[in-house]
């Protein structure tokens, strides 16, 4: 701790200098001191969950020591926002993305989107609103054994014991559950404005 009080005089770019001269990797400890919290905030916002969106933030500042270097950046605090949000959304993505396969979406394009282009990340956020809108629109059996499947992962054993639904009360709720949701997502993208 004492070793980092010598730097609280130092602005965000004073630090980041330092970082890149030295390679100290004290200094990026001092930027999490300084924005650690917020970074949680945002995380926990996006990813719904406290122990995920702690170990996001680990993941975020310790890729910072690499990121750092390859990135010119001028106002720090409003990067890391942009960036720990990008993190996030393609924590979402990699957890969306077995049940997209499964959708077989029209839109295969944002699969191979490029990241740090804001007209894609937007674009992606889009997708994950609407997927989650759509979510909501199932019924509640639907809703749950879809959530419990591809969002948390559970096998069809696991959600009969969750839920008390019969094996194949659980297998007919994903099938029409992922026919249903496919439907509604494709008629929420055609009521987007701008879209034909």
């Amino acid at each position: 701790m004492s070793n980092n009080s010598k730097y609280s005089s130092y602005t965000d770019n004073d630090l980041i200098n330092t970082f890149l001269e030295k390679d100290d990797n004290n200094i990026v400890g001092v930027l999490y001191e300084r924005y650690g919290h917020l970074v949680l905030g945002l995380c926990i916002k996006y990813l719904k969950n406290k122990d995920e969106a702690q170990d996001a933030v680990i993941q975020i500042f310790t890729n910072l020591l690499k990121d750092l270097k390859k990135y010119k950046i001028e106002f720090f605090k409003s990067w890391l926002y942009v960036y720990s949000k990008n993190f996030c959304l393609m924590e979402l993505r990699k957890r969306q993305s077995a049940l997209k396969k499964e959708l077989e979406l029209k839109e295969n394009v944002h699969l191979i989107m490029d990241y740090s282009n804001p007209e894609h990340l937007n674009e992606k956020e889009k997708q994950i609103t609407i997927m989650e809108k759509a979510l909501e629109l199932l019924n509640i059996e639907q809703k749950k054994c879809i959530d419990l499947f591809y969002l948390k992962n559970k096998s069809y054993v696991e959600i009969v014991d969750m839920t008390g639904y019969t094996a194949n009360e659980v297998k007919s709720h994903i099938q029409n559950g992922k026919r249903n949701l496919k439907i509604k997502m494709e008629t929420l993208i055609n009521e987007e404005p701008g879209t034909q």
